[in-house]
């Protein structure tokens, strides 16, 4: 019998998971999910469990600071994940079977008040660190100022890229442009992988709080009305490229945040293509749904619905509030796993 993920998947949906928790990879690698993505948060809570305590202990033996042993572990259990979904990087020839590894967000910090020119340096910088000679890590460069700048040379050199925190056509349209420009410096097309990731849950917390006045058929509907336009965009642009392997996008977020939508709300509305990184608690969800997922890509809600979002929001407000919520929800969790190795430092 089908499990509903497996229906997700034969739809034509890749499903990563939003964790790079050991146990979950091998868990849900299990159930046919093919690839996986890290963040702060997500070491934190691994961090916290105490079970990389003897981790902490070796690396703080060695005279490695707070910083020094985020990036270890971090890079470690990264590594750990891409062994685990390498099989499927092998079999698809570098089309799937990612992890994607969040270059430091405290680049992004408005307390440091970093120069632009230095930001991007230090992506440039921290991306060929972290992603040369791994070949099925991605490195998440964020839709920032700093981090689209960063892209096209960080493509140029052979990194493949997961764009983060992209809210807005506007975004991925620079983020697209600036890695096509990258992949041309290229001697060869042929690994050439990019991925955009379009959050999706957090524009429909925008919605119910900036646009109230939507209509009950409208309201829960921007987040994805307007992942679905960029998805669009997105096969249109790459269609006559004859590249070897699919740039695609991530549809991130798909945690339900409103109490009234299902748990499977986001999961079904893509189903069909690109890639969704769904939290470990949405993936058990869908598991337990029962339901059976089929093709909606390319349904969109009612006209009425398309022509009233397309009066009401503006776009270029929505983004400077999500990325302005986006760039501090970037770096506080970072400044909170610090602070938690150092107590773990402290310990020892």
């Amino acid at each position: 019998m089908t499990t509903p993920l497996e229906s997700l998947i034969q739809a034509g949906t890749k499903v990563w998971l939003d964790s790079i928790d050991p146990d979950l990879v091998d868990s849900n690698y299990k159930l046919g999910v093919s690839g996986a993505t890290s963040n702060p948060v997500i070491v934190s809570g691994l961090i916290d469990s105490g079970n990389y305590n003897e981790w902490i202990e070796e690396l703080t033996s060695q005279g490695k600071d707070a910083d020094e042993i985020a990036w270890t572990i971090t890079d470690r259990l990264v590594q750990r994940a891409q062994d685990v979904f390498l099989p499927v990087w092998e079999k698809t020839e570098g089309n799937d079977g990612y992890v994607s590894f969040e270059l430091d967000p405290l680049l992004e910090d408005l307390e440091r008040d970093m120069p632009h020119e230095e930001r991007v340096a230090k992506y440039i910088e921290l991306g060929k660190y972290w992603g040369l000679g791994r070949p099925n890590r991605m490195i998440k460069v964020p839709a920032t100022p700093a981090g689209i700048d960063a892209l096209e040379e960080l493509c140029a050199a052979g990194i493949t890229l997961n764009v983060t925190l992209c809210f807005t056509m506007r975004q991925y349209h620079a983020a697209r442009e600036a890695v096509w420009r990258g992949a041309q410096r290229r001697s060869s097309l042929d690994g050439f992988k990019s991925v955009y990731s379009i959050f999706v849950s957090r524009v429909d917390v925008y919605s119910e709080k900036h646009l109230p006045d939507l209509s009950d058929d409208a309201q829960g509907q921007l987040g994805i009305v307007n992942a679905k336009n960029i998805w669009r965009d997105n096969a249109e642009f790459w269609a006559d490229k004859n590249l070897k392997l699919q740039q695609e996008l991530i549809f991130a977020s798909t945690g339900t945040k409103l109490p009234e939508d299902p748990p499977w709300k986001y999961v079904a509305a893509f189903a069909g293509d690109g890639i969704e990184t769904n939290p470990p608690k949405t993936n058990d969800q869908v598991q337990a749904s029962g339901k059976t997922f089929d093709r909606q890509i390319d349904q969109m809600p009612s006209q009425e619905v398309l022509d009233e979002l397309e009066a009401k929001v503006d776009y270029a407000d929505l983004e400077k509030v999500l990325m302005d919520e986006g760039i501090a929800k970037f770096a506080d969790p970072q400044k909170s796993l610090l602070s938690l190795i150092e107590s773990k430092k402290a310990a020892v």
